[in-house]
């Protein structure tokens, strides 16, 4: 699969719907007043700065991720802020879509090195000379 530039995620943010819920964990009576769980959703098949072959990359790249209406969705409920979990949940986006369009590095093919060749060999002459030992049992050619 060829693959596509990286799209700039600040054009990206414009089509990124945030929401708030009430988060669980520490906090005290904090938490049960206060929305500060945030979900980020981007909507891969609707958006406008994406190309069909970036938007068919990130489908295929997270097809376990996405919802079927094509939601790419992260959730964020580290902090007790709202901002700093929204400030996080767009970190955590913006790295997913990274990644999607990051180009794998080509495995490099090499050898058995000299020292494993020579362990193979001693090894494989150590049965022969255990093989060569036992010997002496009977023979079907009498």
């Amino acid at each position: 699969m060829l693959h596509q530039s990286r799209p700039q995620f600040h054009n990206l943010k414009r089509e990124i719907k945030v929401k708030t819920s009430r988060s669980g964990g520490p906090g005290g009576q904090h938490v049960n007043k206060v929305e500060s769980k945030v979900q980020v959703i981007f909507n891969i098949p609707e958006s406008a700065f994406l190309t069909p072959e970036q938007k068919e990359q990130l489908l295929a790249k997270y097809a376990s991720k996405i919802s079927k209406e094509g939601d790419l969705t992260v959730t964020c409920e580290a902090h007790r802020s709202q901002i700093k979990n929204k400030e996080q949940a767009f970190k955590k986006m913006d790295r997913l879509i990274g990644k999607a369009f990051e180009m794998k590095k080509a495995r490099k093919k090499t050898g058995p090195t000299r020292a494993s060749k020579e362990k193979r060999l001693k090894g494989k002459k150590l049965l022969s000379e255990k093989k060569k030992m036992r010997g002496g049992g009977s023979s079907f050619e009498d």
